[in-house]
């Protein structure tokens, strides 16, 4: 088994509390960016719950899904994704808030919540001296990392609908346009580009590209969209992730007990 000279036994025990980076963490992200718009959008409207019942209730289950998360030992995949999944809910909320519940624009909230996000790497790179996914072995450094994800989904959110509506260019250049972006983003990397930074610009530009595709699929075709509706939406989208993340699950734990039996 790996072994990591400069960690403590308590350090290697956290060590792997994140996925591995490959195409499947990326369509899951995309999914589960998708998800947080159009959740969202069918409790607060569709079932009626309305906006403040809505957001209390997801701003709770995120609670008790980050204590889960940050109490497991090692990466569990269906506690992450549950975490990330809530944590897509709430940041798109939080950009909701801003814009429709206390009147700021668009074009002020996008850079205030890069302005944080950026404040956030900066803080976590003092004191960590690493930005990379790979070095979460504390529980300090995961607070870090998941302060960074619920920003770069209301900075997601708040870029999106910046571009899409603001800006008018609509939903399907906004899948043509955020896409393109990551496939730029993936083609820097391949390149050469800084792994770090490349990760988090595309992390960053899977919550428009989401946004984009989620209000396409569920949007009347009167608004340019293909009028699938938030719950069908959200239903498929919602069972995608959880096949994808039970095989996950599965292959995981059965990779645990191989090791252990040595």
């Amino acid at each position: 088994m790996k072994t990591f000279p400069s960690m403590d036994l308590d350090a290697q025990d956290w060590f792997v509390k994140v996925p591995a980076i490959t195409l499947a963490f990326w369509v899951v992200k995309i999914l589960s960016t998708t998800v947080g718009e159009t959740v969202a959008d069918y409790l607060a409207i569709d079932a009626g719950f309305g906006q403040i019942a809505t957001r209390t209730l997801m701003a709770a289950l995120l609670a008790m899904a980050l204590t889960i998360q940050l109490r497991r030992p090692r990466y569990t995949p269906w506690a992450y994704w549950l975490t990330v999944v809530l944590v897509s809910i709430v940041g798109t909320q939080i950009t909701d808030l801003l814009t429709d519940g206390f009147g700021v624009s668009l074009y002020v909230s996008t850079p205030i919540f890069a302005v944080l996000l950026a404040a956030i790497f900066v803080a976590w790179y003092r004191v960590e001296r690493t930005l990379s996914i790979h070095d979460i072995v504390t529980r300090r450094r995961e607070i870090f990392y998941w302060a960074a994800i619920l920003c770069t989904f209301s900075l997601g959110t708040a870029a999106g609908d910046l571009a899409t509506e603001a800006l008018s260019m609509g939903f399907v250049w906004g899948v043509v346009i955020f896409g393109g972006l990551i496939a730029v983003t993936y083609a820097g990397f391949r390149m050469g580009a800084n792994a770090v930074l490349t990760f988090w610009i595309a992390y960053v530009l899977t919550r428009p590209l989401g946004a984009s595709l989620g209000d396409l699929l569920t949007q009347a075709p009167a608004d340019g969209g293909f009028g699938m509706g938030t719950s069908w939406t959200s239903a498929l989208f919602l069972t995608v992730i959880v096949l994808l993340v039970a095989l996950e699950q599965y292959e995981v734990t059965g990779r645990r007990s191989i090791q252990a039996q040595r």
